[in-house]
C-alpha cells in the first residue's frame, strides 16, 4: 500500500467516527432531565434543530385503519379542522440521569410542528 493512500484511510476513518458521533448528539451538549424540558417543551421544530441538530431517527404517526369504527364516530370527517401531524424524533445520549451516565435515548413527540410531549428511555 501507499503511504498516501494509508493517510487518506486513516483521515476518512476519522471524519466517519466524527460523523457517527455528530449524529448521536449533534450539539455535543448534554442536558439534565430539567434543563432538557425546560428548553424544549413547546418549541417549534425549528428551535429543536438549531440546538440538537437533525435527529438520529424520525417516525410519522399512523392512524389506524378502522379508528372510527372504534371510537364511534367519523374521524375523517370533522368539517373545519385542520389535519394533525405526529412525528417522534428520537436524539441519543442527550440527558443526563446521574453525572456519569445519559439516557441512551430521547424522543420528542411533535404535534403540527411543536414539542407536545419527552420521554427519556434506556430500554430500547
Amino acid at each position: 500500500m501507499h503511504k498516501n493512500f494509508k493517510t487518506h484511510l486513516v483521515l476518512a476513518s476519522s471524519l466517519l467516527a466524527l460523523t457517527l458521533s455528530g449524529l448521536a448528539n449533534a450539539a455535543g451538549k448534554t442536558y439534565t432531565e430539567d434543563e432538557f424540558l425546560n428548553s424544549f417543551s413547546g418549541k417549534s421544530k425549528k428551535v429543536v434543530i438549531e440546538k440538537l441538530g437533525t435527529p438520529a431517527k424520525k417516525q410519522l404517526s399512523v392512524k389506524p385503519t378502522n379508528a372510527s369504527s372504534i371510537i364511534g364516530k367519523n374521524v375523517d370527517a370533522e368539517k373545519g379542522k385542520k389535519p394533525v401531524k405526529v412525528e417522534m424524533w428520537y436524539y441519543k445520549n442527550n440527558v443526563k440521569y446521574d453525572k456519569k451516565r445519559t439516557y441512551k435515548e430521547t424522543e420528542l413527540t411533535l404535534v403540527n410542528d411543536r414539542v407536545m410531549n419527552i420521554a427519556f428511555f434506556n430500554n430500547r
